[in-house]
Formats: C-alpha cells, sequence, structure tokens
C-alpha cells in the first residue's frame, strides 16, 4: 500500500482531486507530472474507488469488489504511459481470455488470437469472424486515443471512424444476426456487448462489443494479481513518486472544508458534485446534472470455491472470464427485463475467476468466483439461487464446492460507493445521448461553468471501464483553462 495521511500536511495546493479510483488518478498524475503540487482525498480508509480488493467471504480467498478484468489497463493510452510494472504491478493473462458456454456443451471461444478463435467457430463463421475483426482491429488500434475521449470533435482519422461507426452505430442483436449463424458466435458477441448494461436491440450497442471483443485480441483480458487493489496501489506509490500526497477516510461533504487550491477534480457522479459544490454552479448548469440519466443496478456474488467451477466445456476451465447468457434471444430477454423492472428468469451473468490465472487469489488447490448479473436500478431482493442456477446449468455439481459466499444487492452497492447511484456501476447511462451528452453537450465536458471546477469520473466522456481517460482529458482542461499548461502522455 501506499503511504497515506488522515489529514492533509498542507493548507493549500495547485490541486486537489476527490476520490481515487482510476479516473482519480489518472487526473492526479496528469497534474503531478505537469510539475504541480496535488493533494488526492478519499473518503473510505483505502485508496482505490472500483479497483479495491477484499477478503469478503473466508480469510485467504481475495475478492475484487467491483472492477476484475482489465484489457483497458493496458490498451488505454494513458496505462499505456505509466511504468505501473515499476511500482510493483503484474499482470496475470489467462490461457483463454473469454467463453460462453451454451447448452450441451458447446461454447463460444474468443482466443487472443483472431484466427484461433475463428477455427473454433462453426460452419462459415470462423470466416466471418476473420473478416470482420481482422480489419477492425486495425482500425480500432488506430483510432484508440479518439474512442476513449470526447465524441464532439473531428476525427484525425475520418475513414477508420465512419468505418468503425457504421458497424458500432447498429444494435448489436442485429450486427450478430447479420455476421453470424451459429449460436456461438451471435452469443459471444451479444455477450460484449451486454456489458454497455443496454437493450441488445438499442443502436449503438454493437460499438461496445466490437470494442471489447478487439481490445481483447490486441492485450487480451488480464487480471491485476493480488486483485484490482494491486493496480491502485501501484498507481498510489507512481502519484506519490511524481510528489502527490493521499488523504483517507475524509469524506468531503463541502468544498470549504477543503485545503485551498487553484482547480478542484470530483471522481464523482454528477449528483456527488452537487452535492459538495452545487451552491457554487449556475442555475443552467445545474439543471444539465440533474437531468444526468443513471440506469440499471447489479447484483454481485463473490463465492469461496474448494476446487475449480466444473464447467461442461473444457474451454471454460481455462477462461479468465466465463459469460452465461445462453442464446441471443435469452440476452436479449434479459437485458431488456432490467430496463422493465424486472429480472430474467435466467439473467445474463458475468463471472470472472481469477485464481484460475492468478493462484495467489486463494489458498493452494482452492477458487474464488466472481459474478454478477444486472437489475432494475435500486433493487433490494437477493439473486443469489438465481445467479447458481445459471452457473449450475453450465457446470453440474458447481453448488458442491461453495464453501464462502457474499452478495450485494444495488442498495449494498450504493452505499458502499455514492458514485454508483442506485447501483448503477458504470457511471449512468451510455445510449447515443449519453456518449454525446456527457453530462453536458460540450467539447469540454469535463469542465464546469466555474473556471476551477472539473468532473472526471465515468460520468464524463468516455465513459465506464479502469482506463483513466477521464481523469486524463479533465486534467488536461485544468492545465489548460486554470494553469495555462498543457500536458501529453508520456513514460
Amino acid at each position: 500500500m501506499p503511504t497515506v495521511r488522515t489529514q492533509p500536511s498542507s493548507s493549500s495546493y495547485d490541486a486537489i482531486v476527490v476520490g481515487s479510483g482510476p479516473n482519480g488518478f489518472s487526473a492526479g498524475i496528469t497534474l503531478a507530472r505537469a510539475g504541480l503540487s496535488v493533494l488526492m482525498v478519499e473518503a473510505q480508509p483505502t485508496i482505490g474507488g472500483g479497483m479495491r480488493t477484499k477478503e469478503l467471504t473466508l480469510p485467504g480467498f481475495h475478492h475484487d469488489v467491483c472492477s476484475a478484468v482489465h484489457p483497458l489497463g493496458i490498451a488505454s493510452p494513458f496505462f499505456a504511459s505509466v511504468p505501473l510494472r515499476k511500482f510493483g504491478l503484474e499482470w496475470a493473462q489467462p490461457e483463454v481470455p473469454l467463453a460462453h458456454p451454451l447448452d450441451g456443451g458447446r461454447a463460444g471461444v474468443m482466443l487472443k488470437d483472431i484466427d484461433a478463435t475463428a477455427a473454433l467457430l462453426p460452419g462459415k463463421d470462423g470466416k466471418a469472424y476473420c473478416q470482420f475483426y481482422g480489419g477492425m482491429k486495425r482500425t480500432v488500434e488506430m483510432l484508440l486515443p479518439e474512442l476513449l475521449g470526447p465524441l464532439l470533435k473531428f476525427p484525425r482519422h475520418p475513414f477508420h471512424m465512419a468505418k468503425f461507426g457504421l458497424a458500432g452505430m447498429r444494435s448489436a442483436a442485429g450486427l450478430a444476426r447479420s455476421k453470424f449463424k451459429s449460436d456461438e458466435g451471435q452469443g459471444m458477441f451479444c455477450g460484449h456487448a451486454a456489458h454497455s448494461v443496454l437493450p441488445l436491440g438499442k443502436p449503438f450497442t454493437a460499438a461496445v462489443g466490437m470494442m471489447l471483443a478487439t481490445t481483447g485480441h490486441m492485450v487480451g483480458w488480464p487480471v491485476a494479481v493480488g486483485g484490482s487493489q494491486s493496480l491502485a496501489n501501484a498507481l498510489g506509490r507512481y502519484f506519490q513518486a511524481l510528489g502527490g500526497e493521499i488523504v483517507v477516510g475524509c469524506k468531503v461533504e463541502d468544498l470549504d472544508a477543503l485545503p485551498k487550491a487553484q482547480a478542484y477534480l470530483f471522481d464523482t457522479s454528477p449528483k456527488g458534485l452537487i452535492a459538495i459544490a452545487g451552491d457554487l454552479l449556475p442555475e443552467r448548469y445545474l439543471n444539465s446534472l440533474q437531468r444526468f440519466r443513471f440506469g440499471p443496478g447489479v447484483f454481485k456474488l463473490d463465492l469461496a470455491l474448494s476446487g475449480p467451477i466444473p464447467w461442461t466445456n473444457p474451454y471454460c476451465r481455462q477462461a479468465g472470464t466465463v459469460h452465461l447468457g445462453g442464446s441471443l434471444a435469452e440476452m436479449v430477454e434479459s437485458e431488456q427485463a432490467c430496463w422493465e423492472g424486472r429480472v430474467a428468469e435466467r439473467p445474463f451473468v458475468l463471472l470472472s475467476q481469477q485464481s484460475i490465472p492468478d493462484p495467489t487469489r486463494a489458498p493452494t488447490g482452492q477458487h474464488t468466483c466472481w459474478a454478477y448479473c444486472h437489475t432494475p436500478p435500486h433493487f433490494e431482493g437477493d439473486l443469489t439461487g438465481t445467479i447458481l442456477r445459471q452457473i449450475e446449468r453450465f457446470a453440474p455439481g458447481f453448488r458442491d464446492l461453495i464453501i464462502g459466499s457474499h452478495g450485494m444487492n444495488p442498495r449494498d452497492l450504493a452505499a458502499y460507493n455514492p458514485n454508483y447511484v442506485g447501483g448503477d456501476i458504470i457511471g449512468g447511462v451510455q445510449d447515443l445521448v449519453q456518449m454525446v451528452r456527457r453530462p453536458i453537450f460540450s467539447s469540454d465536458p469535463y469542465a464546469t461553468p466555474v473556471k476551477n471546477l472539473f468532473l472526471c469520473s465515468a460520468s464524463t466522456p468516455p465513459g465506464a471501464g479502469v482506463h483513466g481517460m477521464c481523469g486524463y482529458h479533465a486534467a488536461r482542461s485544468a492545465l489548460h483553462r486554470v494553469f495555462d499548461l498543457s500536458a501529453t502522455l508520456e513514460d
């Protein structure tokens, strides 16, 4: 763990960052790299935001409380610029980044290599997969810095952006049906797209599926050795090496309670910004923040297991991530249900078995399981049995391995982290409107009408994910508007 304080060491700083999630750290690091004095203030006793790891079930079983698998932790331009290995971070790559089991022991399987993945798909889907992702991988590699930033700017690579946009603007269900004919191909694509937490028939959900699959082929779907807390700790050590200071256990309820600073950056939801500094914000901007929409919640289940999950399909036993959604039709029903105030009988379950690539997560021979499904917002029920049935469906005998469990519904998640409004872990709905208007319609959505106040959370572009780009762009805005400086990504 980095060295932390419970009180600031000074009465003034160049900049103060509220919140120590990935975007709080990317903002703080970007400012500190520019030579500024930066204080980071965290309400919880430990740093990390969505990157915390705890023994939620039994001693020796280390569970990621929220984020677990980090393709953008490697692929994002910000993280690629940060020497985290020097500060203690190690990545573990599963042999199989993703598997999507189906009834009867079949599965869609994503390997890092596109050709190897295609070879496992039935019929003509293999050729279709190579054609689609072969070109898309080159496009996303070129566009990634732009895709991970504000959309209201002219693209540097308009041809490639048009290519990505024409496919990405489609619904995930529509694109899956047009590109792939097998349950394996369709299910695997829509499983990626379901990370959007949107109905799979909505426009632009295909873009999420394309991004996640393509980054998997670019860098894999790694986990941090020891847990996501290891990523937070490495960011904290690097931030301190740059001169940054961290204070924990300090809940900010009023801006006047903080030391003086020339700039304040909030790794909070718009609701959090309103609660802390709403009296300083003009009415029109305040109204825009209040109209910001939050989406469905999640029910999350962590399990301690006496052995590996006995998946029927052998590829699932090597997979870091398993999408339990069944057929395309089942996933469409599941992801529509949570928008209609209900939970599907067979919900889409996102499952990670981090202890497969990273044995440090559990005692020798034993394993951890991290799983969640989408729910209506503010849902207060217990979906443990529902999730277990969906796992057992593809891994008979699974329940016999459970030796400890810990569940969190949307109410619990919102209490744990106020940024998860109503249990929404992605910082607000990411449909087309709120991709462009996040949280306001502006070429600089990080800046507020108050010159020294900035928002840097997942409620700003590019949105959810452990990529740090929201904080990086917000810090650049602050450097330009307040300090008359510029910043570039650098080692």
